[in-house]
């Protein structure tokens, strides 16, 4: 594997009932500094994500700024960031970013 099999890249801001507003916030804060595709607002576990998400969907050339941004940012949220490169099980599990407390995914939901 190479960097330049990556083809983009996911973070997803993790939250709960108690922080839903924060994270909402954030979303709204990363709307208007970035030039960035913004997925829907789960309120329930979706997919190999354990927790309520959303996901953002950014470009190679915004990682080093939108990592650096969300690890200022994020506050007491916690975000998953993975590359996609078509291997979505491995990208989940063995090339993932945590900024904050990382958490078991449901890596079921990716097998075949």
């Amino acid at each position: 594997m190479t960097p330049e099999q990556i083809k983009d890249w996911h973070a997803h801001i993790y939250f709960d009932p108690a922080s839903r507003d924060a994270a909402w916030a954030l979303r709204e804060r990363i709307e208007k500094t970035f030039d960035i595709n913004m997925g829907r607002f789960h309120e329930k576990p979706v997919g190999p994500h354990p927790r309520f998400s959303y996901q953002v969907h950014f470009r190679n050339d915004q990682l080093a700024a939108l990592l650096s941004w969300l690890a200022v940012n994020r506050d007491d949220l916690t975000v998953f960031v993975h590359p996609n490169t078509g291997e979505a099980l491995e990208d989940h599990r063995d090339r993932a970013i945590w900024l904050g407390q990382q958490v078991p995914l449901v890596l079921d939901a990716l097998k075949g």
